[in-house]
């Protein structure tokens, strides 16, 4: 399982998303490593399909299925409108790449 976090300098909810990744994980009894990429300009940001920050993949995919269609360097809202997937997007996330 690949887990990915990408994120922008700055943005204060990285670090919230990755404890809630490493709490699903712990929960579900998986250990695998989250790789961190930081997205510092606007053609690595088209070129990655970044939704903004942070926007958290499991082999892939994006965790939230209502993904928007427009790519830059900005924070993101996720649909329960915090800036971080809930714990229950990344549940159901995990359990899809199991």
């Amino acid at each position: 399982m690949l887990i990915e976090v990408f994120y922008v300098p700055g943005c204060p909810n990285p670090q919230a998303a990755i404890d809630n990744i490493r709490s699903v994980l712990r929960s579900s009894s998986i250990a695998v490593p989250i790789q961190e990429t930081v997205v510092t300009d606007e053609l690595t940001a088209n070129r990655l399909k970044f939704a903004g920050s942070p926007t958290v993949r499991i082999d892939g995919q994006d965790v939230e299925w209502n993904l928007q269609h427009s790519y830059g360097l900005a924070c993101r809202l996720y649909s329960d409108g915090t800036g971080i997937p809930s714990l229950e997007t990344l549940r159901k996330a995990v359990a899809r790449a199991q």
